[in-house]
């Protein structure tokens, strides 16, 4: 399957898909963190702005998913990874994190909604596991720059370098 970075005139379409995706979490999350769109194009700007370089699987019918990655500080974010409700199943997302993770050699971590029982599910098949307890706020308020709603609602999991940097830091596993 053909996988390339996004560039700016894909941007219509990766909103397509991450607002396509997306809809799997009304209903799931809190409602005080549901929005429709759930990511408008500004936010999307955003983003791309804060160093989420993305990539997607490309196919005939268009851009069908999209994963982000970000470089903060000492490790390496997977950011926004969404797959067309009509593709999801087909690998797409299995693809696109080996390639992201052939982007990096730091640490691996990635957050989700704690309802997001199917992302969570996934990641883990992937070989990511959960950072539990005072780890999970610490690494959400380290990396990231989501409300302070939005760190008690989420999850982060990690690599094996995710871990051993979360024991070195003292956050435990």
């Amino acid at each position: 399957m053909p996988i390339r970075r996004c560039a700016p005139a894909d941007l219509d379409a990766m909103l397509a898909v991450i607002n396509d995706a997306a809809v799997a979490y009304r209903g799931v999350i809190p409602p005080d963190r549901w929005k429709d769109p759930y990511m408008p194009m500004s936010e999307l700007l955003e983003e791309i702005d804060a160093g989420v370089a993305f990539w997607g699987v490309f196919e005939a019918s268009g851009l069908e998913a999209v994963m982000g990655l970000q470089h903060v500080q000492d490790v390496a974010l997977v950011r926004h990874a969404y797959t067309r409700t009509r593709s999801q199943g087909r690998g797409f997302g299995r693809a696109l994190l080996r390639h992201v993770l052939r982007e990096t050699q730091r640490p691996v971590l990635i957050g989700t909604w704690a309802a997001a029982s199917w992302a969570i599910g996934f990641y883990q098949s992937q070989g990511f596991t959960l950072l539990e307890g005072s780890a999970r706020d610490r690494l959400l308020r380290r990396y990231w720059s989501i409300p302070a709603r939005q760190v008690e609602e989420s999850v982060v999991l990690a690599d094996a370098k995710g871990h051993r940097l979360a024991r070195a830091a003292g956050d435990g596993s």
